[in-house]
């Protein structure tokens, strides 16, 4: 489980070190920095992808990510004495993104390559990259150690230089992940590789849950839901259909879901009380569908190290949003929970569990923070130099 996620100089996250829990709800108002959480949490799973410098160029390139205000605002800038402006860069350019866990802890830096005359002169470059273990960063618990195109591993008391020449636009995780030579960087590729984003279920009419469907065994459903009644089916044999049959029922009282198998082509069947006939995927309500995907993700037979819901209230009725809290919160007792929502009655039914950690996000001189953390709030955390 993650413990902190830390990020600086990403978009509106100027210097955010986050606390997590095994629940974790993202509030705050439009503007405020959640979605530049979200997709710096994103940003970060891309690195044991091997995609982190092509997700920075979907998003327009290092520079148009990084924070766009000064490198420091002055007591006097903040009353107002004098406007708010920059003067000449002193540090770095550096996009940083880390958190960490119950047994490891990772960091990554970018910035912009030397002058050349490279084509690619504007593709950001890895500078530096630091596994350790415990809570935070200290030099007696780093593990593996990556400046530049170096990368050494910790060897009983010294260390152990694993590659000289990795390429600047790859991490460590696509580079040197072996069970043998480098075990941590192996873990913790696949434990990253494990997290799963969902925020994007189609439930339009051509939508691809609405439609039978080829099917498989699905532990783990996708994240436009296309293999809906392949993962409902797979929980139902491999999993809890019980806590699955529970959840329609919560949602829909009297309902219940089957699936037809006609052909091996895999589709849905609603049964609702007063009608005559099921009701097909094709013919349920956007808020349905939606409501139906959610608790197939959120049954999983594979729980995920980490789940991120974003904004899961789309296109639900705001009477059924008790009900997914409910079943979020069933959820977190066997994965790691983050959820970002706008939706007022989800975010105090979700408050409401015990071990429910709420972070409101505010801005204050352009910059996210979180409402109400000091200093002794803020957990402890260190980058790695370059």
């Amino acid at each position: 489980m993650l413990s902190t996620l830390a990020i600086a100089n990403y978009r509106s996250l100027r210097e955010l070190v986050v606390p997590m829990g095994r629940l974790n709800v993202v509030t705050g108002a439009n503007g405020s920095g959640k979605s530049n959480l979200y997709r710096a949490l994103r940003l970060l799973a891309q690195t044991a992808q091997g995609g982190v410098v092509t997700a920075l160029a979907r998003e327009g390139g290092l520079e148009s990510t990084l924070w766009a205000g000064p490198e420091t605002i002055s007591a006097r800038m903040k009353r107002g004495e004098v406007p708010i402006q920059g003067g000449p860069r002193t540090a770095p350019v550096s996009l940083r993104l880390g958190f960490a866990g119950d047994e490891f802890g990772y960091a990554i830096d970018l910035g912009l390559p030397t002058p050349s005359l490279s084509m690619f002169a504007h593709d950001p470059e890895i500078k530096r990259e630091a596994i350790w273990s415990g809570p935070f960063l200290r030099s007696s618990n780093l593990l593996v150690d990556r400046r530049g195109p170096m990368a050494r591993v910790r060897e009983g008391r010294g260390w152990r230089v694993a590659a000289e020449h990795l390429s600047a636009f790859d991490s460590v995780f696509a580079q040197i992940a072996d069970p043998r030579a480098a075990p941590e960087v192996l873990s913790l590729r696949e434990t990253i590789r494990g997290w799963r984003f969902y925020d994007h279920f189609r439930s339009d009419a051509q939508a691809p849950a609405r439609q039978p469907q080829l099917g498989t065994r699905t532990p783990v459903l996708s994240h436009d839901g296309r293999d809906l009644a392949a993962a409902w089916r797979t929980i139902v044999e491999i999993g809890d259909p019980r806590a699955l049959a529970e959840a329609v029922d919560d949602a829909f009282p009297g309902a219940r879901v089957e699936v037809d198998g006609e052909g091996g082509r895999f589709s849905l069947r609603f049964y609702q009380h007063g009608l005559l006939r099921p009701l097909s995927a094709a013919e349920l309500s956007d808020g349905t569908l939606r409501y139906l995907l959610w608790i197939a993700a959120l049954h999983t037979p594979r729980p995920p190290p980490l789940m991120v819901l974003n904004e899961p209230e789309t296109s639900l009725h705001p009477d059924l949003l008790p009900a997914l809290a409910r079943l979020i919160a069933h959820a977190s007792r066997r994965t790691q929970v983050w959820v970002v929502s706008h939706a007022s009655r989800l975010i105090s039914a979700l408050e409401a569990e015990d071990d429910c950690n709420s972070l409101h996000l505010e801005k204050q001189f352009s910059q996210t923070g979180i409402a109400g953390q000091g200093m002794l709030d803020t957990p402890a955390w260190y980058w790695p130099e370059r």
